[in-house]
This record gives structure tokens, sequence and C-alpha cells, in this order.
């Protein structure tokens, strides 16, 4: 996966990587998810939690990609930004999640809705995610501003679902976390 931007937090500043697990791999590089140590276990917690839920193992792990923010709590390790997972796109998970939501809503009968529903919510490693972060994450949020859990998602799932259209388009491409 190519980096549109690169962003170093100066070496004093007590970030870590966060690290692969059991059930999932970062398969970006190191610098891509520096965070302050709380938020690094914080994400692997979450992290662990939905790949084995979602059926992965240590023998076939689920892929993560994380690439650097520019702006805020980037700046001092508070927060990361999940581009991919299972080497697809969170926007190509969203566009997915849409055509099937689509396909639900068009269904001939409950029956054929619901199937459509079920499948669409087992097999969305992007929609899983972000429900895993949203369900199992404990994510900040600073007085007067929602909870810092953003992306394709956010609008329809929440946990914030008025956010402006301005900071629902920055996030179509990811899942923005922070803590």
């Amino acid at each position: 996966m190519a980096r549109s931007h690169e962003f170093a937090l100066p070496k004093d500043n007590g970030c870590v990587a966060i690290q692969s697990g059991r059930a999932y791999r970062v398969d970006s590089p190191p610098a891509n998810g520096l965070v302050v140590p709380r938020v690094a276990r914080e994400v692997e917690r979450v992290l662990e939690r939905f790949a084995v839920d979602a059926g992965a193992s240590h023998e076939a792990p689920i892929g993560v990609w994380f690439r650097p923010g520019i702006f805020g709590h980037h700046r001092v390790g508070r927060a990361a930004d999940i581009y991919a997972v299972g080497g697809v796109g969170l926007d190509a998970w969203k566009a997915r999640w849409d055509v099937a939501m689509a396909r639900a809503r068009d269904a001939p009968d409950a029956a054929r809705c619901a199937a459509i529903l079920c499948a669409a919510r087992r097999d969305n490693l992007g929609w899983r995610l972000y429900k895993a972060l949203q369900c199992h994450g404990r994510w900040s949020q600073p007085h007067g501003y929602p909870i810092q859990l953003f992306g394709p998602w956010t609008r329809s799932e929440g946990p914030w679902k008025y956010i402006s259209d301005f900071l629902l388009r920055a996030h179509r491409d990811h899942i923005h976390l922070a803590k």
C-alpha cells in the first residue's frame, strides 16, 4: 500500500509502534502507527478481539495497515488512522457495504433482506473492524467534541452520527481513533 505522506514524531515523545498480535498482523511500516503506549495498548487489545471474532488465528492473521496522521492529536501520539484491513482499503470495504445495503433494500422479501444483511455483517471486515472499535474501545471525547472514532460508517453506525459533512468526507477512506 502506498504512503500518501510521511510524518515523524520527535524521538523523545515516548511513542511506540502498534504491534502485531496473535490473530492480526500490522502490515504497514512501524513508523505509520506511532502512538503513546496507552493508545497502542488499547488499539492492540481491540484489534486482537476483532481478529479472533472474525476467525483469524496465529496461523492466518488479518492484516491491518496504518498511515500516520498530520493534524491535532496525531502530533502528540494520541491518535491512529487505519486505512486497510485484510489487504483491502476501508473505502473499498465501504463501497462493498453500500452495495449490500442497496441489495437488501431491494430484496423481494424480508427473509432475503435478512440473509443479505447477515452475509454483509459476517463478510465485511471493514464494517466488523469499525463495530469492534466502537463496541470494545475506550476512545476520548474531549469536552464539546464527539467521541474520537470516525470512519466511513460514522453517519450510519455512530457513535456520534451528527458529524459535519467535512469531517465525514475527511474520514471516508480510513478509521480515525484517539484516546
